[in-house]
C-alpha cells in the first residue's frame, strides 16, 4: 500500500516519464527568500510567478514537484478530517506549451491507472465564466472530462450548481469564481494589477454517501455537493490554466503565454488511496499518532478525543518543518506562528491527560517526522537531515516548552490575582494573544471560579482582531515589493556583502541560516560560536561601507550547479537550487577579482556604491551557535 513517500515518488515518475517529458525542480523554503509581502510559502506556484508571466525557466517549459508549503490561516480549521497547515503540493506546470486537453488527461491517468482511485468515485468542477470580465465559461474542459470519463464506462452529466433541483446525477459541476477561479489573491475583484490568474478546474474523491456524514453536518438541511464541507467529498487535485492577466483598468488580457498550474494535495490523494475521509488515519500521520495517543492515554477512535490529537499531529509536524527551514519561536511574524504552534500543541497535549510541557513525547515526534522526510527524492531539494536537524530542532522545542512552563505560570497568576469583574470574554481573548490559552482551557478555569464565559461574544472579539490583522496584512501585500523594490533590492545585495564581511572578519565557518528584508531593515541569521566583540562588529561594518564606496560591479551568470560550487560561489540550503543555477558576484572580475559569489534568485543592484551606507543596529543569539545580526541603511 502507499506511503507518503512511495506516493510522491510515483507521482515524479509519472510526469518525469519519456512520455509526459518533465523535470524535477526544488521545492521552495517554507519562509520565501527575502519577500516581506507575504510569512510563508503557500502554494506550488508562489516561487515559479515570474515564470508564469513570460520569463524562461533554466529547466525548461514542463516542470514537475512536490512543494513544502504551510498556511497559517488553516491553524484554526485544523481538527477535522482533513486540514493541516504543512502540507506538501504536488505540481506539474506548462509554461506556454500544452494545455487543457494533455493537463486533464494526465492528472486523471495518474488518479485512476497509478493510483488506481475508482473512477466512479470522482467528481469534477469548472468555471461558470463571468461575462462582466469577458471570461467565457469553461466548457472546453467539460468536453474533455465527458471524454475521459466516457472511456471509463461513466456518462458524466454536467450540470450548474446554481441549479440546485437540477443538479442530481451530476459529476461535472459548473461553479462561480469564489470555487474555480484562482491567483494568489483569490477572486478577480481581489487581484492587484499585473496579478495573473485563470479558471480552474478541480478534481474531488467521494467518500461514499453511505457515511452518513451530510446528515450529521451543519448542511444537513441543504443539498449535498462537492463543495458542502460535510466530510462526504475531499478535494485532490486542481489543475488552474492561468491565462489572463489584470490590468489597471480592471480588464483581463490573455497572457502571452497560456500556462498549466497544477497543484494536488499529497495527504489527501493518499487518503482517497486508502478511501478513508480523515487525512490523519494515513501513513502520514500514523507513527506520530501513536506517540500521542501512548504518552496521554487517550484513543484516537474516541470522537471527544480526535480533534485535540489531530491539532498536536499537525502542529508538531508543522513545527519540525519550520525550525529545519530557520524559523524560530518569537513573538513577530514567522516567529510567533511557530510559537503559537508549539504552544497551542502543548495546551491540547495536557486537555489530553498529558503534561503541559511535554519536551519528550515531542521531541520523539519531530524525529519521526525528520527520519520520514530525510527520505525524500534528492531532487526535490528538502535538504532534511536527520543527524543535522533532529538536535536543532529538539533543542529549539525543549526551550520553547520550557519558556511556555513559565509563561503558563504568569498566565495563572494572572487569572488568580483578577476579580470576579474582570473575568470577561475581553479578558479571555488577551489570556489567549498575550499566554496562548485556547478558550476552552479558559472556559474551564473561569468555571471553577464561578464565571460562565460567552463563547459567541469570545469569537466576535476573535474576529474583529483577524479582520484587523487581515487588513494589515492586504497592506503589506499591496505596499510591499512593488512599493519599495530599490531599498528592498538594495537591502538583498547588502546581505552578500554582510556575508561575505562576516566570513573575512570571523571565519570561513560562517554560513547563512537565514534572512528577512522588509524596507526598514535587514535581518541575516548566521552559525558563530559565541557573541560578536565590538571590534568585529566595527570591522564588519567597515568593510561592508568600504566595498560599497569602491562601487564594484554585481554580475550575473548562469551556469550548472556544480560549476558554480567549484568556482567559489556559495549557497543557503545548497541542495534547494535547480542544476542550473543564476550566480551574483560582487567584484571587479567574476573569475579573478571578487568579494562575494553566491547562488541566488533574488533581485540584485548593479554596483554597490548605489546601496548607500550601512549601519550595524544589533546582534543576538538566535539558538546555540547561531547569531542575528540587523543592519540598516545609515
Amino acid at each position: 500500500m502507499w506511503t507518503v513517500n512511495t506516493l510522491r515518488q510515483a507521482y515524479l515518475d509519472f510526469f518525469t516519464d519519456l512520455a509526459r517529458g518533465h523535470v524535477v525542480i526544488p521545492s521552495a523554503a517554507l519562509v520565501p527568500e527575502n519577500d516581506p509581502t507575504t510569512l510563508f510559502t503557500s502554494s506550488g506556484m508562489q516561487p515559479l510567478v515570474p515564470y508564469l508571466l513570460g520569463q524562461s525557466h533554466p529547466k525548461g517549459t514542463r516542470l514537475v514537484d512536490s512543494q513544502k508549503t504551510f498556511r497559517a490561516v488553516d491553524i484554526e480549521e485544523v481538527g477535522d478530517n482533513r486540514h493541516t497547515t504543512f502540507f506538501e503540493m504536488l505540481g506539474n506546470w506548462s509554461l506556454g506549451e500544452y494545455f487543457k486537453t494533455e493537463q486533464l488527461e494526465w492528472f486523471f491517468t495518474f488518479l485512476t491507472d497509478v493510483v488506481q482511485l475508482p473512477p466512479d468515485r470522482l467528481f469534477v468542477t469548472v468555471f461558470r465564466g463571468n461575462e462582466e470580465l469577458g471570461i467565457p465559461k469553461d466548457t472546453e474542459s467539460v468536453a474533455i472530462w465527458q471524454k475521459l470519463f466516457k472511456a471509463k464506462g461513466i456518462d458524466a452529466k454536467d450540470v450548474d450548481f446554481a441549479d440546485r433541483d437540477g443538479m442530481q446525477g451530476g459529476r461535472i459541476f459548473y461553479y462561480e469564481e469564489k470555487k474555480n477561479w484562482w491567483s494568489r489573491s483569490g477572486v478577480p475583484a481581489a487581484m492587484p494589477a499585473g496579478e495573473p490568474g485563470g479558471p480552474d478546474s478541480e478534481v474531488f474523491y467521494d467518500f461514499g454517501a453511505d457515511l452518513q456524514l451530510h446528515e450529521q453536518s451543519a448542511w444537513k438541511d441543504e443539498p449535498c455537493h462537492v463543495n458542502c464541507d460535510c466530510g462526504r467529498f475531499m478535494e485532490i487535485g486542481n489543475s488552474v490554466f492561468m491565462q489572463y492577466q489584470k490590468q489597471a483598468d480592471g480588464s483581463f488580457q490573455e497572457l502571452p503565454q497560456r500556462n498549466v498550474d497544477f497543484g494536488g494535495g499529497l495527504e489527501r490523494i493518499l487518503a482517497a488511496a486508502y478511501n478513508t475521509q480523515d487525512v490523519f488515519e494515513t501513513p502520514a500521520f500514523a507513527d506520530t499518532i501513536q506517540t500521542i495517543t501512548a504518552d496521554t492515554k487517550a484513543e484516537y477512535n474516541q470522537a471527544e478525543y480526535q480533534p485535540a490529537i489531530r491539532v498536536i499531529a499537525d502542529h508538531l509536524r508543522a513545527a519540525t518543518m519550520l525550525i529545519v527551514d530557520g524559523v524560530r519561536p518569537s513573538n513577530k511574524q514567522q516567529g510567533y506562528v511557530l510559537r503559537r504552534l508549539i504552544r497551542r500543541a502543548a495546551v491540547k497535549n495536557q486537555a489530553l491527560g498529558g503534561d503541559f510541557t511535554p519536551i519528550k513525547t515531542f521531541q520523539s515526534i519531530a524525529k519521526q517526522v525528520i527520519e520520514q522526510y530525510a527520505e525524500v527524492d534528492g531532487r526535490l531539494g528538502f535538504g532534511v537531515e536527520v543527524k543535522r536537524d533532529v538536535p536543532i530542532v529538539q533543542e529549539v522545542l525543549a526551550t520553547e516548552l520550557t519558556k511556555f512552563g513559565a509563561t503558563l505560570d504568569r498566565g495563572l497568576k494572572k487569572i488568580n490575582h483578577a476579580g470576579e469583574a474582570d473575568l470577561t470574554e475581553q479578558f479571555a481573548f488577551d489570556l489567549f494573544q498575550s499566554y496562548g490559552f485556547p478558550f476552552e482551557i479558559t472556559q474551564e478555569l473561569f468555571k471553577e471560579r464561578g464565571v460562565v464565559l460567552d463563547e459567541v461574544k469570545f469569537k466576535e472579539i476573535y474576529r474583529h482582531h483577524q479582520d484587523a490583522s487581515r487588513s494589515a496584512s492586504a497592506g503589506t501585500f499591496k505596499g510591499g515589493l512593488s512599493d519599495s523594490s530599490e531599498i528592498t533590492t538594495k537591502y538583498h545585495t547588502a546581505t552578500h556583502l554582510l556575508q561575505a564581511a562576516l566570513r573575512k572578519v570571523l571565519g570561513k565557518h560562517v554560513q547563512q541560516k537565514g534572512s528577512n528584508i522588509t524596507a526598514e531593515r535587514l535581518r541575516f541569521d548566521f552559525t558563530h560560536h559565541q557573541a560578536m566583540t565590538e571590534a568585529e562588529l566595527q570591522a564588519v561594518e567597515k568593510q561592508i561601507n568600504d566595498w560599497i564606496a569602491a562601487d564594484l560591479p554585481v554580475t550575473k551568470q548562469i551556469m550548472p550547479k556544480q560549476q558554480a560550487l567549484e568556482s567559489g560561489a556559495i549557497a543557503f540550503f545548497v541542495e534547494k537550487y535547480p542544476d542550473e543555477v543564476s550566480v551574483y558576484t560582487v567584484g571587479k572580475d567574476p573569475e579573478t577579482d571578487w568579494v562575494s559569489k553566491e547562488l541566488c534568485g533574488g533581485p540584485h543592484v548593479s554596483n554597490t556604491g548605489t546601496i548607500g551606507a550601512i549601519k550595524l543596529t544589533k546582534e543576538q543569539a538566535v539558538s546555540a551557535g547561531v547569531r542575528r545580526l540587523y543592519a540598516e541603511l545609515a
